[in-house]
């Protein structure tokens, strides 16, 4: 892992430790990781005030980032319902050029994805050298939703697990393969799960519900899901403990105030930018002459 933590100011108000799975570790939900932390903020107004600089950083951070051409960035997002994976998408990359920044969201996969390899549909979404890419939810759901509801798995036609064969295990040790390649080849990757509370997912559902305009973020599908929460909280703990890596860390976002996650994961997308160094390309004399004829030809024009 890139040493992320003297990135961070210390002013920020939290300690990356509380947010990070340390690779290796065993970890715990329910006990290790709080959806209610705010670290030192009370409110939001001094959050709100730290994101914007951020944002602001953010934007410079991916102009070099650009113009470099060297690495690309992946930022991995998982959660269950009404955490708030869009709203913090749409508000800690609002800064950004769009034209270097692309999110790709993973539903229920197609036929001709089910044809192929888990992975091929994720890896078809890869960013380019020197931009963004954003996975709103990714091929973790392969750990995790189809762990959960097992007859899925029927639709992809695997082939044969051996006899002492764990799918689960095969799949960890692939995901964490691909994701070592990536990272070998200069994509920076960070996941984040934003962990909301059972009793704050509730209040969002129930608000969803009361309040017409925000019906149409609502679906009996969210409720069915609801009902596999302690089966979700066993799939995905075990999914950190086996996927946070050196190269690629699993960060528990607290999601139950929508400011502070929004703050904690642009610390982190800076930290991680900040910690490669990124310079502009030099310019070299042949080109520099270039730059200074090209200047004396406009100076001269009529």
């Amino acid at each position: 892992m890139r040493n992320l933590t003297k990135h961070l100011p210390a002013e920020s108000g939290f300690d990356l430790k509380h947010l990070v799975v340390e690779p290796g570790s065993k970890i715990s939900l329910r006990k290790d990781f709080d959806p209610k932390y705010t670290g030192c903020f009370k409110s939001k107004e001094g959050a709100l005030a730290e994101l914007k600089s951020n944002i602001e950083q953010m934007a410079n951070e991916q102009d070099v980032l650009s113009a470099g051409d060297t690495y690309a960035l992946l930022l991995v997002f998982q959660a269950l319902d009404a955490a708030g994976k869009d709203g913090t998408i749409k508000h800690v990359m609002s800064g950004v050029n769009p034209q270097g920044c692309e999110v790709s969201s993973f539903k229920a996969p197609s036929q001709e994805e089910l044809d192929h390899d888990y992975l091929w549909r994720s890896a078809k979404r890869l960013p380019q050298r020197g931009r963004i890419g954003i996975f709103n939810r990714s091929y973790y759901e392969e750990v995790l939703v189809v762990r959960v509801h097992p007859d899925l798995l029927k639709k992809q036609h695997l082939a044969p697990l051996g006899k002492n064969d764990s799918l689960w295990k095969r799949r960890f040790e692939e995901i964490n393969c691909f994701e070592k390649y990536l990272v070998n080849n200069g994509i920076v990757i960070l996941k984040f799960f934003l962990n909301i509370s059972k009793s704050e997912q509730k209040s969002r559902f129930l608000k969803r519900i009361e309040e017409k305009e925000k019906n149409w973020k609502f679906s009996a599908a969210d409720i069915r899901e609801r009902r596999y929460w302690d089966d979700y909280m066993g799939a995905y703990e075990d999914m950190f403990n086996h996927t946070s890596t050196d190269w690629a860390p699993w960060f528990i976002i607290p999601a139950d105030h929508k400011w502070f996650t929004r703050l904690c994961v642009s610390e982190i997308i800076i930290a991680a930018l900040k910690s490669l160094g990124l310079k502009y390309p030099e310019t070299s004399d042949e080109e520099l002459a270039e730059l200074q004829k090209a200047k004396e030809e406009l100076l001269n024009e009529n």
